[in-house]
């Protein structure tokens, strides 16, 4: 067995564990593996192994290895933007992702929506909350999201699929989950508010902190570093 494929084994069992510590169905729990920093050919290695979805922090780079990977003629991958997205990369995001986990202002989530190719289906999204008030994090502020929610949700181009978190590191599982539980807790009051079906996906929890996001409820968990280890001294990210 490869080294990828043994860690994803390992990360496919921490998620059973945590969601059978949690009461919760495995299935209910996505796995997004973070590409970044990653060369094509371990991307193939883990798509061979059953991986569908992979996450990109830098969007220049995750073009290109999408371009790359498709023109394998396999199976088609499914490509997640989980960096910033600046006004420029707009364009970029909206034509090559089929969903971006970083919008946090309206004017890009317009020019999402504006630039989302009409042959292609609406770009997924989510709201990534600064949940715990980081200040070198990205995100709009709790209080905010709920409005941004709403005019995101009137965009043509785009679906509004859920929230996204990346809070500070925490010392241990309690901390961890307490931080986790008020994004939950974020997330099902917009659900509520919202009334979409289609608003089901909470994105948080790494490599690090993935079982106390599972106990509180996420249904992706974003892991970089435990699939693909370091890469010329980069840590991979999740």
């Amino acid at each position: 067995m490869t080294t990828i494929a043994g860690n994803l084994q390992q990360v496919r069992a921490r998620i059973a564990q945590a969601c059978a510590a949690a009461g919760r169905d495995p299935a209910d729990v996505a796995l997004l593996a973070v590409t970044k920093a990653v060369a094509p050919d371990a991307v193939r290695e883990a798509a061979a192994c059953g991986q569908r979805a992979f996450g990109e922090n830098y969007i220049q780079e995750g073009v290109e290895k999408i371009a790359l990977l498709a023109a394998d003629g396999a199976a088609p991958l499914q490509w997640h933007c989980i960096g910033p997205i600046q006004s420029n990369k707009t364009r970029l995001v909206a034509q090559h992702f089929d969903w971006a986990h970083t919008v946090d202002r309206l004017k890009v989530a317009e020019r999402l929506s504006e630039q989302r190719p009409v042959h292609l289906p609406p770009l997924a999204v989510c709201i990534q909350v600064n949940i715990d008030g980081g200040a070198a994090k990205s995100g709009v502020a709790p209080q905010d999201a709920p409005a941004l929610a709403r005019a995101v949700a009137l965009l043509p181009g785009l679906r509004l699929r859920g929230l996204m978190t990346i809070p500070e590191p925490a010392p241990d599982f309690d901390a961890q989950l307490a931080v986790h539980q008020r994004a939950r807790i974020l997330f099902d009051d917009l659900r509520v508010e919202l009334g979409l079906p289609h608003f089901d996906t909470l994105s948080m929890g790494m490599s690090a902190d993935l079982e106390a996001a599972i106990h509180a409820g996420s249904t992706m968990v974003r892991v970089g570093t435990a699939v693909f280890g370091r890469r010329g001294g980069v840590d991979t990210g999740g």
